[in-house]
């Protein structure tokens, strides 16, 4: 498992009962890695995973590896009530192809750090495949300390990464002075890329990638070869829809985005609805205006 480069946290896509949209999802995916993107990872907050059955994540799963037709590895986002849950799905996505976990917290309730820790490392020790910790205190109140994630690499030999979303860009930096490239670190906050790499960060766990794929690879292409003023130029146009990323209807925010660039269906499963008035008509006009000034910059 190469942890490196772009991997979107992909949408899940809905038919209009609310079933899985398969033959979108094999579309979506195949076209996210004809633009550069390095992986792929499914199930996440972004793929809608707590609304999925543990049957419909294998399915998605399965989908996914099939769609990449082997030329990028497929991560499962590892999410559910309970350890045992967890481990269930980490063991399901090995036999649907996957080839690496990005492992939550569980569910609900949060403990303190030994019964954090004890989640963490039991699924860890579930599998062989290459694992990724999701830090993300903001939306699932656990936060793994640069101290504590130390700790979890030194009993897991297959902790490999991590992907940090406290949005406190001085994390990045106290990984790395303890971890040094032990632990690769991922930004996971779409409007801190180019600060998160700057900082040392070597991957993005991306979101608004699932509508903007060139965009994205391109902006952390530029970023990772340092060329700072194409890349400033690029950000400066994408922030406002980067923004998009860090507010919590994300993930209306994102499907909405993919529906009007053609690469999806606003659709979402309750308790979540699709956006309207104001809020919907706002979006529209920014992504509309964005890509309309796309057209004008040199990069």
């Amino acid at each position: 498992m190469d942890w490196s480069g772009v991997i979107p946290a992909i949408t899940t896509p809905f038919n209009e009962d609310l079933t899985i949209d398969h033959a979108q999802l094999a579309k979506h995916t195949a076209w996210l890695v004809d633009n550069g993107c390095t992986g792929i990872m499914a199930l996440g907050s972004l793929g809608e995973g707590a609304t999925l059955s543990h049957a419909e994540k294998v399915d998605i799963l399965k989908t996914c590896v099939a769609a990449v037709k082997g030329k990028v590895p497929v991560v499962a986002g590892i999410s559910a009530l309970s350890t045992a849950e967890s481990i269930v799905l980490a063991k399901d996505a090995e036999a649907a192809g996957c080839s690496g976990l990005m492992i939550l917290p569980a569910y609900v309730y949060k403990g303190d750090w030994r019964e954090i820790a004890a989640h963490f490392d039991a699924v860890f020790q579930s599998t062989s495949m290459s694992c990724m910790l999701y830090n993300n205190p903001i939306a699932y109140a656990v936060d793994v300390l640069p101290e504590q994630l130390a700790e979890l690499a030194d009993r897991n030999e297959n902790l490999h990464s991590v992907k940090e979303s406290s949005a406190d860009i001085r994390r990045v930096t106290a990984i790395k002075n303890l971890l040094g490239e032990r632990v690769r670190i991922f930004v996971g906050v779409d409007d801190l890329i180019v600060e998160g790499i700057q900082a040392g960060a070597v991957g993005w766990i991306a979101g608004l990638v699932n509508a903007f794929p060139k965009e994205s690879v391109d902006l952390f292409n530029l970023c990772t070869t340092e060329k700072c003023e194409e890349a400033a130029e690029l950000y400066k146009w994408f922030l406002p829809l980067l923004k998009l990323d860090v507010v919590p209807k994300f993930v209306q925010l994102i499907k909405l985005t993919q529906e009007i660039v053609g690469m999806g269906s606003e659709r979402v499963r309750p308790p979540r609805l699709e956006l309207v008035g104001d809020e919907r008509e706002t979006t529209i006009k920014l992504v509309k205006d964005s890509i309309e000034s796309l057209k004008t910059l040199s990069v």
